[in-house]
C-alpha cells in the first residue's frame, strides 16, 4: 500500500495540538487537522494573489496575506 504524504509533517502538528492541550494525538487527527490548514491555506493564499494583481504587483507581500485573511 502507497504511504500517504502530507504538505504538512505530522509531528509539528502533533506538537501543536499537545501545546493546545491535548495529552496524545492520534495520526487521524493530525491528517484532518493537516487537511484543514491546507484547504484554508490555499484559500487565503488565493485571496492575496487576487489582492497583489489588483494592486498591479506579481508580488504577494504580507500586508496582502494579512487582508486576505480577514
Amino acid at each position: 500500500m502507497p504511504r500517504k504524504t502530507l504538505i504538512i509533517p505530522k509531528a509539528p502538528l502533533a506538537r501543536l495540538m499537545e501545546h493546545a492541550g491535548a495529552q496524545r494525538v492520534g495520526k487521524d487527527a493530525c491528517e484532518e487537522l493537516s487537511g484543514f490548514l491546507i484547504d484554508y491555506a490555499l484559500a487565503v493564499a488565493k485571496k492575496a494573489s487576487e489582492i497583489a494583481q489588483h494592486a498591479g504587483r506579481k508580488t504577494v507581500n504580507a500586508g496582502d496575506v494579512k487582508l486576505a485573511a480577514k
